[in-house]
């Protein structure tokens, strides 16, 4: 049994831009040689999410518009009243889709179905460098 960690840095733009961040978690699994196990994927900040979702344009707009339905941008927060900020509706999103997720690996590849890639959240009303650690446990053999 191995435990393998790398840290990922992720160029995001703002307001809800979804990075497809699969080729970069499946290059960390490589890189691990680990055979059969799990791969966590965690984001490092509050205003982010890590999902998984087709990547595609109409998934995507999907999401953008579910997101602004369940925690639109341009409403009172508490956040924003106590910061004198914007970004209180990215805090809230972030806590809703979670900033980590665990996949399986089955020999060296990640256990996702056909469509199914790993995005990277960034609800943040900026664009940000985000930084996300793929850490893979398994056997190597």
């Amino acid at each position: 049994m191995i435990v393998f960690q790398r840290s990922v840095p992720i160029s995001t733009d703002a307001d809800t831009d979804i990075v497809n961040i699969t080729d970069a978690v499946q290059q960390v699994v490589r890189e691990s040689g680990v055979r059969t196990g799990l791969a966590s994927i965690s984001g490092k900040g509050s205003t982010l999410g890590i999902t998984t979702i087709e990547y595609e344009p109409g998934t995507l707009a999907d999401l953008r518009r579910a997101l602004d339905q369940i925690a639109p941008p341009n409403q009172f927060y508490a956040h924003n009243a106590r910061w004198g900020d914007e970004n209180g509706s990215a805090h809230l999103r972030s806590a809703l889709v979670g900033t980590s997720r665990s996949y399986p690996v089955t020999e060296t590849m990640l256990g996702l179905g056909t469509w199914q890639q790993i995005v990277l959240c960034n609800f943040d009303d900026r664009p940000r460098n985000r930084e996300i650690t793929v850490t893979v446990i398994g056997t190597v053999e």
